[in-house]
């Protein structure tokens, strides 16, 4: 099991910024790796690469707007709620504690997993301009498939970043695995 790079009971979590500016080396080794335009460019490259899937498929164009709108999703909403969650899941359940791993996956899988499904159902209605019926009709075609892919796909890859990936790398990694995952959800919600 992989341990934290810090332990977090000695780190005030809203302290960050303050702390960058007493050590801007920091930077690159806790922000910049997490920060949202990362999961912002990242999350529209999967849209972006659902739509050259689908082109080859059916002879489209590229829709600008679709990526625009997996930026937002990824910049407001991916970025900083990972980066969060894996610094209070440290908090919450210490790497070196036997068992936490369980604990770990569990609570990823079981609790986040789906809220942040239907975050991104619902965020992405909003930045279409749909009304809650469309979000309604949405969530009943495609959150239970959508949910079970999920389980299958980052079940293991969560399991890979919560034993394996030093801290400060678990938000880039997701995001790197979060781009064909993008690239599915854009295929799916059509």
């Amino acid at each position: 099991i992989a341990p934290g790079w810090a332990k977090l009971n000695e780190m005030d979590l809203w302290s960050g910024p303050a702390r960058l500016l007493l050590n801007p080396g920091r930077v690159v080794e806790v922000y910049a790796l997490s920060f949202p335009p990362c999961s912002a460019v990242l999350s529209a490259l999967g849209s972006f690469l659902a739509q050259i899937i689908e082109k080859n498929q059916k002879k489209r164009g590229l829709d600008l707007a679709g990526p625009l709108r997996f930026f937002i999703y990824g910049f407001f909403f991916t970025g900083p709620l990972s980066h969060y969650f894996y610094l209070y899941l440290e908090r919450w359940f210490p790497s070196d504690v036997p068992v936490s791993i369980a604990k770990r996956l569990l609570l990823d899988r079981l609790v986040v997993a789906p809220a942040f499904l239907v975050l991104y159902y619902f965020v992405m209605n909003l930045l279409e301009g749909k009304d809650t019926s469309a979000f309604v009709k949405r969530m009943k075609s495609s959150y239970w498939t959508s949910l079970k892919m999920n389980w299958k796909v980052w079940t293991p890859v969560q399991f890979i970043n919560l034993n394996y990936v030093p801290m400060q790398f678990q938000v880039l990694f997701g995001n790197l695995v979060a781009l064909f995952w993008f690239a599915y959800l854009a295929s799916v919600k059509k």
